[in-house]
């Protein structure tokens, strides 16, 4: 089965299962013929995702961002201060978690981590 994200705006509002055999020419996968089969069939604009992170990084969620200079799914921000890790696509803390002690919680107001 392959999975598509429906976009509005760039932001994925709905992910939906396509059966195989409809995003496929002789046999073989073809994103842009799923983008297409789900928007004959729903509207919309439509991109493929995948759950193994085979492709555009990480697998879309509602609210997720569809960054087409990245070709890349991203998670909403989840703080102001922490920064986009342009290898992954993911968001990380301006500073490391400690690696000993905790467990640990981000405090985006002192921008460091707390033990919790």
């Amino acid at each position: 089965m392959a999975h598509f994200a429906e976009l509005i705006d760039g932001i994925v509002v709905r992910v939906i299962v396509v059966n195989n055999a409809d995003t496929a020419s002789n046999g073989v996968e073809d994103g842009a013929i799923g983008a297409e089969f789900c928007h004959n069939l729903l509207g919309g604009e439509w991109v493929q995702t995948s759950y193994n992170g085979n492709m555009r990084f990480n697998y879309a969620g509602i609210g997720y961002t569809y960054d087409t200079v990245r070709d890349a799914f991203i998670e909403p921000k989840p703080f102001a201060s922490w920064v986009l890790d342009e290898a992954t696509c993911r968001w990380g803390a301006p500073v490391p978690m400690p690696s000993e002690g905790g467990p640990w919680a981000w405090d985006e107001s002192t921008e460091s981590w707390i033990a919790v």
